[in-house]
């Protein structure tokens, strides 16, 4: 496909300065490196520190190219180039490929990803607004997120790609990550400001200012736009220009303060001074509420009987200057402080949350609270530290449960200090967040790190379970195919129903369902099968018998050995193999002994035996009397009569006396009604299942987090795989332990009956603050 003049220059531009970019990402990371190396605390760290630094310096140009190409592949393909393709199912994958992923594998997948994390946190406005216009110019509305030429997962793959060429081990590689990490990921917003510059030059999109958002499957979700904020000053944040919006709404603290003031908020009290009696002194400098909050911050009375106390409790009993009076703050930090408060009500009321989450996070009120003062730009900036901190400490909180008496609780012992730090120690400097932020992600990185290798033994245990469920089931179909119709003598079922289906299913697992091993294997049941019962027979099945026993049973005994059957347990069964093989053999024999001297009769004598033989049986119409004496003779001369036949012919069916009349009641007409409503019964005793359920259920995402019954109380959990071949949603809990397995329409219904409840794990800062948005707005129309 011809690319729009406009991507061309897009593309040669883009090249031009990630070139650049690299070019002052190496330059300094050889003094970083060298700089970790003489701090290193161990040889180890030492020498990936060095291994590192040397492989940089040797390969800094090829690596620049990798890292180009796959950027201009992303252009160049763009809407068929995807740089993280989806997962396919486990009924897509060749049966024999499936492995275990390596430890230094995941170890760097896990590192890319949170370099694409930290990448999209950080720069997601201006790449929203890049992948609008991209899409828009390119037609390719569908374009999904990922998909896009310099989106967060393209630029990271292609460093990831980039470090393939390092000649060092995986200790010194992922160094190397983190090194982008450290000194990359801050270089790319001239990336990005210049593509959205030239794109806009170009007349794409000029007046684009808030993208919509778009999901994984490019398709733009839905954006309210937020009213201007006329007659307002300037914020601090908007002022400022720096930072990006983590969220949707992208509503600067002006914006949001118009839409509190328009919808006529209740405010909690805090309306700045035009509220206020007369006769109160005058309203309270920032920095003397901001000394206030200091002394409440340290106090332990910000809760009460094990609950956190709301902000505006807390508010008033500091500012309180006796009945019904308090010391009036001013309309800008009134508003800062009704926010702060909202925003605060919704975590504590979330019920994503579990209760003692909610009651360390609250305890934040008033540190957060003096970050917002300082700093508007805290209601609009997604990477602001405080505002990170509040979603990472949510986010590690949603699938928190509470442990046994007097067993250690790594995250909770965490987040209480990652608590206690700020309350003692936060004034006004709001690098104390970005500290603590730091300390806490690599907490949660380790601990993440961990619960993914648990979860992926999982994955793995699970899908190894359900081939061998699929390789029993085909195993299973396979004999019943092969052996249906043939009459097996008794002591060759043991070796079908043990040591040959072990066999089966050992190819099958190995090999797979299309190989020329599996083939081979069936058609050696098959020659097995029929060597023990062969049908049809003519003149030349004996010889051909004969020819074919001693290779079937060579390769009987092969493969057997090659999955280590006991040896002594291969020679008894090839013994009654042989055995039986005789009786097949004397049984030919006999066939055509008998077959030959019928032959050599004359024709006549031939004729004559016949009829008398004709003559000696009974009339059609001639009631049998002696079967009729005798009435258990049929159920015991029945199974003995069929194998006796030499000649393959059916015996004569036995007239309807004795037998029939046995066999008639479950035909008779009284018992059909009574069948038949047990059998219009039973469909009714399974619940039906809305569409929409199903529909939910096949719609979960690994990773999703829900809350189910377990042990008289609700335990949260994560799903962690889903067994495409056996149709199993496997859900862990926190430590990667399995605590439940569903089947796709079981999930459905527990669902649909709320015995499992799916938990909103999106960001809480910003579902708290579309929240506040949503309720002003509609305040506002009331």
């Amino acid at each position: 496909m011809q690319l729009p003049a406009a991507l061309i220059r897009l593309r040669d531009a883009s090249v031009r300065s990630l070139s650049r970019i690299l070019s002052e990402f190496f330059d300094s990371a050889d003094d970083v490196l060298f700089g970790m190396a003489d701090r290193a605390g161990s040889n180890q760290d030492q020498v990936a520190y060095f291994d590192a630094m040397r492989e940089l310096r040797l390969r800094r140009k090829v690596m620049a190219s990798t890292m180009l190409a796959w950027v201009t592949r992303a252009f160049n393909e763009i809407g068929q180039f995807d740089p993280m393709p989806r997962s396919r199912g486990l009924e897509e994958v060749d049966q024999g490929t499936l492995s275990l992923v390596d430890d230094s594998e995941l170890e760097k997948r896990v590192a890319i990803d949170g370099l694409i994390a930290k990448l999209s946190s950080g720069y997601a406005e201006p790449v929203r607004l890049l992948g609008a216009r991209i899409a828009h110019v390119s037609g390719h509305h569908e374009l999904a997120e990922r998909q896009m030429p310099l989106s967060p997962e393209v630029v990271c793959t292609g460093l990831g790609r980039a470090s393939e060429d390092l000649d060092i081990d995986i200790r010194a590689r992922l160094v190397v990550i983190k090194l982008f990490d450290r000194l990359l990921v801050d270089r790319l917003a001239v990336l990005y400001q210049e593509a959205n510059r030239l794109l806009v030059a170009e007349g794409v999109l000029p007046d684009l200012k808030n993208a919509p958002a778009v999901g994984r499957t490019g398709r733009p979700s839905v954006s309210r736009p937020v009213p201007p904020a006329t007659g307002s000053a300037p914020s601090a944040g908007s002022a400022s220009g720096h930072g990006h919006s983590g969220g949707d709404s992208g509503v600067t603290f002006s914006e949001l303060a118009e839409l509190l003031h328009r919808g006529n908020a209740p405010g909690n009290g805090f309306v700045g001074s035009q509220g206020q009696p007369p006769g109160v002194a005058s309203e309270l400098a920032t920095g003397d509420l901001m000394q206030r909050l200091g002394g409440l911050q340290s106090s332990a009375m910000t809760s009460e009987n094990g609950q956190v106390l709301p902000l505006s409790v807390l508010l008033s009993r500091v500012l309180s200057q006796g009945p019904e009076q308090r010391l009036p703050v001013n309309q800008v930090d009134g508003d800062v402080i009704n926010l702060v408060a909202m925003l605060f009500e919704f975590i504590l009321d979330d019920r994503q949350l579990p209760p003692v989450m909610k009651m360390l996070i609250g305890r934040l009120q008033i540190p957060v609270l003096k970050v917002a003062l300082l700093d508007r730009s805290f209601f609009n900036r997604g990477g602001h530290p405080a505002r990170k901190l509040l979603n990472e400490l949510a986010m590690a909180g949603i699938g928190w449960t509470p442990r046994a008496d007097n067993q250690r609780d790594p995250l909770r012992d965490k987040v209480e200090a990652v608590v206690q730090r700020l309350l003692n120690e936060y004034t006004d400097n709001v690098g104390l967040f970005e500290e603590v932020l730091k300390d806490f992600q690599h907490f949660m990185d380790l601990d993440r790190r961990r619960r993914e290798l648990v979860e992926q033994r999982l994955r793995d245990a699970e899908e190894g379970r359900a081939r061998q469920e699929l390789a029993r089931e085909r195993v299973r179909a396979t004999l019943e195919e092969l052996l249906q119709g043939r009459d097996l003598p008794e002591n060759t079922l043991g070796l079908f129903n043990e040591p040959w289906r072990k066999y089966l299913e050992w190819v099958f697992l190995r090999e797979g369902e299309d190989s020329e091993a599996w083939q081979s294997a069936t058609a050696l049941t098959g020659r097995l099968a029929w060597s023990l019962d062969p049908e049809p027979v003519d003149e030349s099945t004996r010889d051909e018998l004969l020819k074919a026993i001693p290779s079937i049973t060579d390769a009987l005994r092969s493969g057997l050995h090659e999955i280590s059957w006991d040896p002594f347990a291969i020679d008894a069964a090839i013994r009654d193999l042989e055995l039986a093989h005789v009786d097949v053999l004397q049984g030919l024999v006999t066939r055509r002994s008998e077959a030959t001297v019928t032959d050599a009769l004359p024709a006549g004598l031939a004729d004559e035996l016949t009829a008398l033989v004709e003559d000696m049986a009974p009339p059609a119409d001639e009631p049998v009397t002696e079967v009729a004496e005798a009435p258990v003779a049929p159920e015991a001369s029945t199974p003995a009569v069929e194998p006796t036949r030499s000649d393959g012919a059916p015996e004569p069916e036995p007239e309807p006396t004795a037998p029939s009349a046995e066999a008639a009641p479950p035909a008779s007409e009284p018992e059909s009604p009574a069948a038949t409503q047990t059998n219009e019964a039973a469909p009714q005793q399974t619940p039906e299942i809305g569409v929409q359920w199903l529909e939910k259920a096949a719609g979960l995402r690994v990773g999703c987090w829900v809350e189910m019954p377990r042990d008289n109380g609700r335990l949260r959990s994560k799903l962690a795989a889903i067994i495409r071949a056996t149709g199993k949603y496997i859900f862990v809990n926190r430590n990667g332990a399995k605590v439940a397995e569903y089947q796709q329409e079981e999930l459905a219904l527990a669902l649909s009956e709320g015995r499992v409840v799916l938990l909103d794990d999106g960001l809480i800062f910003d579902r708290a603050l579309e929240s506040i948005i949503d309720n002003l707005r509609h305040n506002r129309r009331d």
